[in-house]
């Protein structure tokens, strides 16, 4: 019985080394045929590009956005909508635009952002009556320094 067990496990031994030598074959083949390019190097310049690139998205992200979110929604009122919020991290300016139902309401709307302490230099820019809206509304757009800017 013995004898029988020998035989049994040299056999078995046989034929795990057949497999792991066919094993290692079809891995060399594989190899062969995924064969690997050698990867050019980008160009200086756009590595630079894109540096810059990356410099910028993560200015933006630098910004005080929750700063920046509660003065525009803590000065908000029922007639004035904001249209359009511009940060400018670089330059380290807001530009919004918006519409207000009167002119009162643009001038206390800028009045509490002035009154604001995430920004600075609060002023319109430019602003226009709609005359083609029976309501009259004005659209008017502010520019201000953000204040604890990067």
């Amino acid at each position: 019985m013995l004898a029988a067990a020998i035989a049994v496990a040299g056999v078995l031994f046989e034929r795990h080394r057949d497999a792991r030598l066919g094993l290692e074959r079809i891995e060399a083949r594989q190899g062969m045929l995924t064969e690997r390019r050698p990867v050019r190097a980008a160009p200086r310049e756009r590595l630079e590009e894109e540096a810059k690139s990356a410099e910028a998205v993560l200015r933006q992200l630098a910004l005080p956005w929750g700063a920046i979110i509660e003065t525009v929604e803590d000065a908000a009122t029922d007639d004035v909508a904001i249209l359009q919020l511009q940060p400018d991290a670089q330059a380290g300016q807001l530009r919004l635009g918006a519409e207000a139902r009167t002119q009162d309401a643009m001038i206390e709307y800028v009045h509490k952002l002035v009154a604001a302490k995430a920004l600075a230099d609060v002023h319109i820019v430019s602003h226009q009556v709609q005359t083609d809206d029976p309501q009259r509304p004005i659209q008017f757009t502010l520019q201000a320094s953000l204040r604890g800017a990067p």
